[in-house]
């Protein structure tokens, strides 16, 4: 498998844009029947062998547990009952209106009750429309979605393998539909006191220091994909350290600064396993040790704690198989 096969915007903006809002309907399904967890972290899909997830939901609000899942490889959506029933559609062929008719259909046939407080997109240029109203987008190439997982699935394990180095609080790698990214939040003890102003989705996501690490497909604002990596709140000088490999660069978003490396650098590097490492790892040591993190003290090299098999033991703190 090409690693990293590029993923141009303009390539699959159609497709994106329906997925994306494919994705908002059942996230907003995932809000409404899972269990509240700090900074949202019930909210993202996380990633399976075939697409993405919702997790196991209900039992807790009187539904029966059931899950909802994206299969990039045969392009179906499946609705499943914990005692094995299962309603499943094509992906294609769809507009977000149908899309959105057939996924409420499937759980109201599988006794299934869940309601959407606000059932249109959040935070995008169409967020004034509902989800039943919406028959313009409507694109979905099966081609374009199956490279979207692909890169999707290398990102997972890239982030996977990062997050094992930090021992401290941090977030599952999971997939944001509200953003369309996939990231993994490394966090310090040390409580923010958000401004006044701010919105309760970002009070409870930033209530703690965070540095955050991730990628997304490109948006208007940054047309391209990307690795990304920012530090909240962030730190005087932050925009001035030095990033790796030499193609990362600092870019201003939203009136703060962002590390970036582009997914078609990171393509073309010689090695783009170890270049997406560095990277990461070279963002979050100039946000850590700006912010007062106790880096040291926070490592966990090789994913292990115990300084007995870190030293020399068993391998990855395992006995020997």
């Amino acid at each position: 498998m090409e690693l990293f096969p590029q993923v141009p915007v303009a390539d699959w903006q159609d497709t994106k844009e329906t997925l994306h809002r494919f994705a908002q309907v059942v996230g907003k399904i995932r809000l409404a029947a899972g269990v509240r967890r700090n900074h949202w972290w019930n909210a993202p899909f996380h990633l399976t062998g075939r697409g993405l997830t919702t997790r196991p939901m209900g039992q807790a609000d009187g539904n029966p547990i059931f899950t909802i899942d994206f299969d990039f490889v045969g392009h179906r959506l499946e609705v499943a009952r914990g005692d094995g029933r299962m309603i499943s559609f094509p992906l294609y062929g769809h507009s977000v209106a149908s899309f959105y008719r057939e996924t409420m259909r499937a759980l109201d046939d599988l006794g299934i009750d869940v309601h959407i407080d606000i059932p249109r997109p959040f935070d995008l240029p169409d967020a004034g429309r509902p989800f039943a109203e919406d028959t313009e987008h409507a694109a979905y190439e099966p081609a374009a979605v199956t490279r979207y997982w692909r890169v999707l699935s290398q990102v997972n394990l890239l982030l996977e393998e990062f997050a094992a180095g930090f021992s401290g609080k941090i977030s599952p790698v999971h997939h944001f539909w509200h953003t369309f990214d996939i990231a993994c939040t490394r966090f310090s003890d040390r409580q923010v006191e958000p401004s006044p102003d701010a919105d309760p989705v970002t009070r409870e996501a930033y209530s703690r220091e965070v540095i955050s690490s991730g990628f997304w497909f490109g948006d208007d604002a940054f047309p391209e994909p990307a690795f990304y990596s920012y530090t909240a709140p962030e730190p005087a000088g932050l925009a001035n350290e030095p990033l790796l490999p030499p193609a990362a660069r600092w870019t201003e978003r939203g009136g703060s600064h962002l590390a970036v490396l582009r997914h078609a650098d990171a393509h073309t590097d010689t090695d783009p396993h170890a270049a997406v490492l560095a990277f990461y790892e070279s963002a979050y040591r100039a946000g850590a040790r700006l912010a007062g993190w106790d880096i040291a003290r926070l490592a966990c090299p090789g994913g292990v704690t115990d300084p007995l098999f870190r030293v020399g033991g068993a391998r990855g703190g395992l006995p020997p198989a």
